[in-house]
């Protein structure tokens, strides 16, 4: 069954992509007859690869993943909290987006885009939480408070472009803006000559940030696929390891965009984003694996 079913979807696949190709290149001929194409005259989703200035702005249904270990004195063996399974912060959030581009020359651009997500939760506990030198106590009431804000900063470079399409090389930086923030009954552990000791339970807050500016190394795609439809796809990767940070990161995105006319249109997008590293800093000692992922629905505009 499951064969049969996946030449079905081959042969699916295959058909919608040759009618697409035979589609745009029908109303290309019907176009050229019609009347000589000009330098510069394009449909509406044309001037997606051409307009000086094209903003996105929307709005992102994402789902996130937070959990790490923080160094302590409590926390010898390194206990991981998983933020999404004990306090529901993976739950659905809507969260705006906003990315703008400025082509300095038709070939080179410069990119910058922001995103945030904000999670608050609160939950009766069924085990002891450790997270540094704090063990938050079974039975009470934890909350627990998530802030992510991403900025990146690129720079592209159109190394082949077509009327229809370019492929970009990508460099630039990438900050994420990650605070942590445990509220509840704890128990702190402190290091005494005659070895680790813990004071008496109370209610206490603990929140730990962490700014990470990372390298950004990908390639990024447009396409127009027909007269008003225009296809973007964006890939990056990258491990480091400085000054305090171990670890790795991957963003992949994917859209497609319906222009109304020369300037506005709309569209839907995924992107999916995660990160793994090991921080050895003042404002966070331990490990963190974070990301999240999502649809996104947006206005596109360029002038």
């Amino acid at each position: 069954m499951r064969p049969l079913r996946l030449v079905h979807v081959r042969r699916l696949i295959s058909a919608t992509l040759t009618a697409v190709l035979a589609s745009t290149a029908s109303h290309a001929q019907t176009s050229s007859a019609a009347a000589p194409s000009t330098s510069g005259a394009g449909s509406p989703g044309q001037s997606l690869l051409d307009d000086r200035f094209v903003f996105t702005v929307g709005a992102f249904v994402v789902t996130s993943k937070i959990n790490g270990s923080l160094s302590g004195s409590a926390n010898t063996s390194e206990q991981n909290i998983d933020f999404d399974k004990q306090f529901g912060t993976d739950a659905d959030q809507t969260r705006w987006r906003a990315d703008v581009l400025w082509r300095i020359t038709p070939r080179q651009h410069l990119r910058f885009s922001y995103f945030n997500n904000d999670v608050q939760r609160t939950r009766t506990i069924d085990q002891d939480l450790t997270w540094g030198d704090y063990t938050f106590l079974a039975g009470g009431q934890v909350s627990a408070e998530t802030k992510l804000r991403v900025y990146e900063l690129d720079y592209e470079f159109a190394f082949l472009r077509r009327p229809t399409y370019e492929i970009m090389a990508v460099a630039g930086i990438h900050l994420d803006d990650l605070t942590l923030k445990l509220s509840g009954n704890a128990a702190l552990t402190v290091d005494t000559p005659t070895g680790p000791v813990q004071e008496a339970a109370s209610f206490t807050t603990k929140s730990n940030s962490v700014s990470a500016p990372l390298p950004v190394l990908g390639l990024r795609a447009n396409w127009v696929v027909s007269p008003h439809l225009c296809l973007d796809a964006a890939g990056e990767l990258f491990a480091i390891s400085y000054q305090g940070v171990n670890g790795n990161w991957s963003d992949l995105r994917a859209g497609a965009t319906w222009m109304f006319n020369d300037h506005f249109g709309i569209g839907a997008g995924y992107d999916r984003y995660v990160q793994h590293v090991d921080l050895s800093k003042l404002s966070f000692s331990g490990r963190l694996n974070s990301g999240y992922q999502g649809l996104l629905i947006y206005v596109r505009g360029g002038f």
